[in-house]
This record gives C-alpha cells, sequence and structure tokens, in this order.
C-alpha cells in the first residue's frame, strides 16, 4: 500500500497499522512523487491526505485516476476536512472511501479491508 501523509505521527500511525495486519507499506511524505511511486510500486491501495504541501490531495486523487495503469487502484481519502461538502468533493474526485480525521482504528481497518 501506498500511504501519503505529510504528518510524520499520522504516517507512523497508518504505516504501523497496516503493517500488524501484514500489509507491505510504502510511506510517501511528499506529494510530488506520488505518481512516479505508484507506478513503481504498484499499490493494491493508496491512502491518500488531502492537505499536503505542494500538492493537492484532491488533485492527485484526480491524476491516479487519470493514468490508465492505475486507475484501478481504490484510493482512501484520509482528512481533517469535516466540512459540509467536503465527501461529496474528495469522493467526487475519485476517491473510493473517506475517514477523517482524528481516525478511529477500527473504521480504519474496516475501510482498509473493505477496499481490498
Amino acid at each position: 500500500m501506498l500511504v501519503v501523509e505529510d504528518n510524520e505521527l499520522n504516517l507512523k500511525l497508518f504505516c504501523d497499522l497496516l503493517r500488524a495486519h501484514g500489509h507491505d507499506v510504502l510511506p510517501q511524505r511528499d506529494g510530488r512523487d506520488v505518481l512516479r511511486q505508484a507506478r513503481d510500486f504498484r499499490p493494491d491501495l493508496v491512502i491518500m491526505d488531502i492537505h499536503l504541501p505542494h500538492v493537492s490531495g484532491v488533485d492527485l486523487i484526480i491524476s491516479l485516476k487519470a493514468d490508465r495503469e492505475l486507475s484501478v487502484v481504490p484510493i482512501m481519502a484520509v482528512t481533517a476536512y469535516a466540512g459540509k461538502g467536503d465527501e461529496e468533493r474528495i469522493r467526487a474526485a475519485g476517491a473510493n472511501a473517506y475517514v477523517s480525521k482524528p481516525i478511529s482504528v477500527l473504521r480504519f481497518v474496516e475501510q482498509v479491508n473493505a477496499l481490498l
């Protein structure tokens, strides 16, 4: 799985949870490298923060879904954006699931399993 998160503590938490459930994880803090990393790593799932430095997570979702080889990879948005209309906007960009921060560990794991 490719985990895109700029907050070091959140990145560690997500990666540790996924590894504890037997998944191979590639952490990525810089959104500018996501497309290249996804093409090289071929993840079964992308976990995407929405608020990233340098590039929007929504724009990255759109780019991943527009890529012929990566368009089938499910994307779970994990974000602190929980305002009215945010989930709809993020799903319209192509996210298959949406989890708001702070995360519920149980809900996070359930969403990952549902997408796989």
